[in-house]
């Protein structure tokens, strides 16, 4: 009978909880709705300017991105096209990439869909062959590599796939998220739950990889290291 009677009174604080709950959510609407309700011509007119001068800046943002490049996935043909991109936007990942690579055509797949959902970033890869003096000032030693960088400025570095759940199968999402960690394009999702989470022999932390962990100056393929 105890047990009846706790669970009974477990019951009747959720559903009052729920109940408290969905009066919020309520209150909040018809506040809106009231504030809405109570503003006159001129201010839903100075309502409905904003809106639009909104989604202007946001189209002429749009076209700023595209004319720069952004929406594709290109390949550049020499280190000094790389300083031109980078200089001109905010947001760049670059891949070093090689042809003989496996693991970097898995790559290009996942920064393709990429590159057209997240205009604000610009996305580019670049033979490694083709640049020796940057594989040297940025420590790259493994292919792939991704250059995350922002300002002008390399950020972070997403080496191999160890960030991405150690597995060549990863998801587009989880390159997102891993991307999205660095600030480098604009992550929708928790970063604080990576897609890989539910795989519990990845945990959920990754390691982030300074400059100073990727010493040498010659540059290995990551699926010869496996």
């Amino acid at each position: 009978m105890e047990a009846n009677a706790s669970v009974e009174m477990f019951s009747k604080v959720l559903e009052n909880q729920l109940l408290q709950t969905t009066k919020q959510v309520e209150e909040q609407l018809d506040s809106e709705i009231q504030k809405l309700d109570q503003m006159d011509e001129d201010e839903l007119e100075r309502l409905k300017e904003k809106r639009l001068e909104a989604l202007r800046k946001a189209q002429q943002q749009k076209q700023e991105w595209l004319s720069k490049g952004h929406g594709e996935y290109r390949e550049i043909p020499s280190e000094r096209d790389f300083f031109q991109e980078v200089k001109e936007s905010k947001k760049v990942v670059c891949h070093f990439y090689r042809d003989s690579t496996l693991r970097c055509q898995i790559l290009d797949r996942h920064l393709v869909i990429l590159s057209k959902k997240h205009l604000e970033t610009k996305f580019l890869k670049l033979n490694v062959e083709k640049a020796p003096f940057l594989c040297e000032r940025l420590h790259i030693k493994v292919i792939p590599t991704l250059a995350l960088v922002k300002d002008g400025k390399t950020q972070d570095f997403i080496v191999g796939f160890s960030d991405l759940g150690n597995t060549d199968d990863f998801t587009t999402e989880t390159l997102e998220w891993r991307l999205g960690c660095s600030d480098i394009l604009n992550y929708s999702g928790n970063l604080m739950e990576p897609p890989f989470q539910s795989q519990k022999k990845f945990g959920t932390n990754f390691t982030k990889l300074e400059k100073k962990t990727i010493r040498g100056k010659k540059y290995d393929s990551d699926s010869d290291d496996d």
